[in-house]
């Protein structure tokens, strides 16, 4: 039998994250969450080329980026810097992007192999083929997915939804062997919030009923479809955060639709927490999302949530309609949208039951919870190392 002291030992862990913060993206939040949870137990060492994010004994290594764009080269960059970096001196390596080196990889969207080819036959599949094998950049990243998911010894893969599983083994099924499912956590408030400080906070009207779209790809997450279904909805005011690259387009489209006095636009902020306090819902009418993590930060803060069903966002397929959430059929159709946001403003029962069922299916997912797993499957790494 063999003795307990190595399954307690502290392990000397590296994590690979281009962007390593709370701002970035659900994939950054996810990498960072997981390590604030490890750190009290282990030596972690974060190497990203953009850090926001500082975290009691975590040892953070920048990774320098002699040239933003082309991204393929900047990944390859990455890859092979932080490959030299972290060949020796640690139990376990974990990638949360496209390497080929890691003894886990963590994966959060769909492969790059699926969205090349997804929906296409016949001559317009043999396009694809042709522009891959004429373009360096879709080379690029095909042989670094494909290096990242080749079959090694010991290896083992993390998907963060069963979507980007059941995707992933589509594109390689040799990896069935290694994969394995860790959903994202959250962590419930410790304190109730004031709604009407955090609207003060945030510049917010105070006496208005307040929905949230949280989403750094505002086209992706389905805001254009949100503003189209507001004028149905006259009261409604709504708060949107995230990267405001693209926030002039959307203000065209309100002032279209002549409701840009009731859109306020925050722009990114590294602690959405104000926002989920100052909003009485969420709204998530996303056409592409392997999980949305921040339905769940949502449901954890207590707001009814809207979001879109299955292929669209990976969480609807946990959801009943009507229990936990309001659950879309069809991202894009605005008139359904602006119905599901009437029966909720105007059914206080409703909300009640969508605030308390969130909040219970968000308390059965916590960050310790994910932790925990992640460091079940190092163990495992550690017990049978392998040579990367």
């Amino acid at each position: 039998m063999n003795s307990p002291e190595p399954t307690a030992r502290r392990l000397r862990i590296a994590v690979l994250n281009r962007h390593f913060g709370y701002r970035f993206g659900g994939a950054e939040r996810y990498a960072a969450a997981v390590v604030e949870e490890l750190a009290p137990r282990h030596e972690i060492h974060v190497f990203a080329q953009e850090i926001e994010h500082d975290f009691p004994g975590v040892t953070y290594h920048h990774i320098s980026r002699p040239l933003a764009k082309p991204r393929w080269i900047n990944q390859f960059w990455f890859a092979w810097h932080t490959w030299r970096l972290t060949r020796k001196g640690f139990d376990v390596v974990h990638s949360h992007e496209n390497t080929w080196h890691g003894d886990m990889q963590t994966v959060h969207v769909r492969p790059f192999k699926i969205g090349l080819f997804h929906g296409r036959k016949g001559f317009r599949r043999a396009l694809r083929w042709l522009s891959l094998f004429t373009s360096p950049r879709l080379l690029a990243y095909w042989w670094l997915e494909a290096a990242r998911f080749s079959p090694r010894p010991h290896r083992h893969i993390v998907a963060t939804s069963g979507q980007v599983m059941t995707e992933t083994l589509h594109a390689y099924p040799d990896t069935a062997p290694c994969m394995h499912v860790i959903a994202p956590g959250v962590n419930l408030p410790q304190t109730q919030a004031d709604p009407a400080k955090a609207r003060q906070q945030l510049s917010l009207p105070v006496d208005v009923p307040l929905a949230l779209f949280v989403g750094n790809d505002y086209a992706k997450k389905g805001l254009g479809t949100l503003i189209q279904a507001l004028p149905a909805v006259s009261t409604l005011h709504l708060a949107v955060v995230g990267n405001g690259q693209h926030i002039a387009t959307f203000q065209r489209q309100a002032e279209q639709l002549q409701v840009a006095d009731r859109i306020h636009f925050i722009g990114s902020l590294s602690d959405v927490t104000p926002a989920y306090c100052a909003a009485d819902f969420l709204v998530h009418p996303t056409t592409e999302d392997t999980y949305a993590m921040v339905v769940l930060e949502a449901m954890a803060h207590g707001l009814p949530v809207i979001v879109s069903n299955m292929p669209y966002c990976g969480i609807s397929a946990e959801l009943g309609h009507n229990d936990q959430a309001l659950i879309l059929n069809d991202p894009h159709d605005a008139q359904a949208l602006a119905k599901e946001i009437t029966r909720l403003l105007t059914t206080p029962q409703l909300q009640n039951q969508l605030r308390l069922a969130g909040q219970i299916f968000a308390s059965q997912r916590s960050w310790l919870a994910v932790a925990k797993q992640h460091e079940s499957i190092f163990r495992k790494i550690v017990c049978n190392p392998s040579e990367d």
